[in-house]
């Protein structure tokens, strides 16, 4: 049996952060003799001194630190198990973000959004469109309640889902497909690559052949599809948001004098998957109705 409570690390933590009994009591809304007698019971309980007051201001003992650092994780479990049980108690969750990478197949993605709609009126969706590691940066920052990406953030498990092909394309008239020959890395090189932005912040990161020196960049697949259409340039695009530009004749896959198609696995990653209400639940089974079976 525990001999102390999550209340007194609470307090212990809250005469720390804000520097003094006083400083704490105002911050937690308490009598200052409550948080007084918290901290004191808990040195007591513990037996060991965690604080030392010089002057007017509390300061953590070498022991007191390290008891802190674990506290510090303790009582982050605790709000997250709460969180929890809340989530359960209040039935469908209020609010979801998804942040989807813009290679996932958006049909899949939109009718999965109406299923949601129907069935969830008043859970408030909110969709991130991302690429590359914007998903994975927002699912780090809390910002969003799960991801489809592909790219798992360390230290979270990721189911595959779909698996996206990358195509180098460009428009018929691009001197590309009139070579008389099979695309070379030279011809590449010597080419204009329309090349898709990270959407993250603070960790950008570069993916795939990035060989052009002309270069377009965008933030927006649907605009690298139109600067393409255009003649403009080619690039590596997900099949899954060119089928109708291929269909039409819009775009032509390029030539190439080796087999430059690549095969990108997209995740599901959970910010926490115990906290995953019905609506949420239901959300994620439609994507995966929608989406054909991994080979």
């Amino acid at each position: 049996m525990a001999k102390v409570t999550l209340e007194q690390w609470r307090m212990f933590q809250a005469v720390v952060e804000h520097g003094g009994f006083s400083q704490a009591a105002d911050a937690v809304h308490k009598s200052q003799s409550s948080i007084n007698h918290a901290v004191h019971k808990l040195q007591e309980s513990l037996g060991v001194p965690l604080l030392e007051v010089r002057g007017r201001k509390a300061e953590l003992t070498d022991v007191g630190r390290v008891l802190l650092s674990r506290a510090g994780g303790l009582l982050d479990e605790a709000e997250a198990l709460e969180a929890v049980a809340s989530s359960l108690a209040a039935g469908a969750e209020a609010r979801l973000t998804l942040a989807v990478d813009v290679i996932f197949d958006y049909d899949c993605l939109l009718n999965a959004v109406e299923r949601f709609a129907v069935e969830f009126p008043h859970t408030r969706l909110e969709i991130r469109e991302t690429v590359l590691s914007g998903a994975e940066e927002l699912l780090l920052q809390q910002e969003a309640d799960f991801i489809l990406t592909a790219r798992v953030p360390q230290g979270f498990v990721g189911e595959p889902v779909a698996r996206v092909k990358f195509l180098p394309v460009a428009h018929p008239d691009h001197p590309l497909h009139h070579l008389g020959r099979p695309v070379e890395r030279k011809d590449l090189k010597a080419s204009r690559q329309i090349v898709m932005r990270d959407s993250a912040v603070r960790n950008r990161q570069d993916s795939g052949w990035l060989g052009s020196d002309q270069r377009i960049t965008v933030t927006n697949v649907h605009t690298s599809v139109e600067l393409i259409e255009r003649g403009l340039g080619f690039a590596w695009l997900p099949e899954t948001r060119i089928r109708d530009s291929l269909s039409a004749d819009r775009l032509l896959p390029l030539p190439t004098a080796e087999p430059w198609e690549r095969d990108v696995t997209v995740y599901l990653v959970y910010a926490d998957q115990d906290r995953s209400g019905p609506a949420a639940c239901m959300l994620l089974r439609a994507l995966r109705d929608g989406l054909p079976p991994l080979e």
